[in-house]
């Protein structure tokens, strides 16, 4: 290595070190923030740049499109009014389910070599449990299958639910006659019986507030018996009309035939009287049509 090489080097490794640090950077302290609903959110963004006195601060929300939150030194739409910056960082107060989303904090530095930098914040607001919709019937037949539902679909994070019968929560074994998805909130019966009859409610938890549950409502198991007596009625009254059917048919058709035999006898005893003409008398239509000579 030449003399010119060696002197040349510390110059090159001081150029190739400005030409990295001379860059603006952009860092989070949380990049996943949850908080409950109608409470504060900061959404924490610093920077650092190596020459930019005044970077320019920008917030956006990522969702199908881009939307500016601040922009040119001030708050946009809904943003107005609720919110503050300090820094890079921005606090959004009182937010709720709409607030939710992925922000996006941009800094740039113009006289940095690197004149961009950000950093992504996802906000999640979280909802306590809602009083869930509840499905359940007010009369039931015994040994029908039946399926009961529940759902909540405000809160955040989704609800797990549990039913109960006359306030009592029910078993979830897999050997019982019902079987209860904690997920979804469905009830299963394979086969009502009259022990099933009872009060029913839902009740819907997902760890942010207090539980909720459904008014509950009582469900009716009737009975589907056969009654012998019954059965026998039924039949005889069945086979009674069949023969009164039968019966009235015949009548009708042997009613038919008669009228109409007897109106043929009528009609040909007519026929007989009007067509009949008596022979001609030979000497009254007789003409003189040659001359005898006696």
């Amino acid at each position: 290595m030449t003399l010119t090489q060696i002197s040349t080097y510390p110059a090159f490794l001081l150029f190739l070190y400005v030409s990295i640090s001379a860059s603006v950077t952009v860092t989070t302290r949380k990049p996943k923030v949850e908080v409950h609903e109608n409470t504060n959110a900061v959404l924490s963004c610093e920077f650092k740049t190596e020459r930019e006195t005044n970077p320019r601060v920008e917030w956006k929300k990522r969702a199908k499109d881009v939307s500016f939150v601040y922009f040119d030194g001030e708050f946009t739409d809904s943003f107005k009014g609720r919110a503050s910056i300090d820094g890079a960082t921005m606090t959004l107060r009182g937010v709720t389910q709409k607030d939710s989303g992925v922000y996006q904090c941009e800094v740039t530095a113009r006289h940095d070599k690197i004149k961009l930098g950000e950093v992504m914040v996802t906000l999640s607001v979280l909802v306590p449990p809602h009083a869930p919709s509840c499905d359940v019937p007010g009369k039931v037949v015994r040994g029908y299958s039946l399926e009961m539902h529940c759902k909540d679909k405000l809160s955040v994070p989704p609800a797990t639910y549990s039913w109960y019968k006359d306030n009592k929560p029910l078993n979830t074994a897999p050997e019982i006659n019902y079987s209860v998805d904690p997920k979804t909130g469905t009830l299963k019966f394979k086969s009502v019986s009259k022990s099933d009859e009872g009060q029913y409610r839902c009740e819907a938890s997902n760890g942010v507030g207090a539980p909720k549950s459904c008014e509950g409502r009582h469900m009716r198991i009737s009975e589907f018996e056969l009654n012998l007596t019954l059965v026998i009625a039924v039949g005889v009254g069945a086979f009674l009309l069949l023969l009164y059917f039968i019966l009235a048919v015949c009548l009708c058709r042997k009613g038919c035939y008669c009228c109409c035999r007897h109106k043929s006898k009528g009609d040909t005893k007519h026929r007989a009287k009007t067509s009949y003409n008596p022979p001609t008398d030979p000497i009254r239509h007789y003409r003189h049509t040659q001359s005898f000579v006696l």
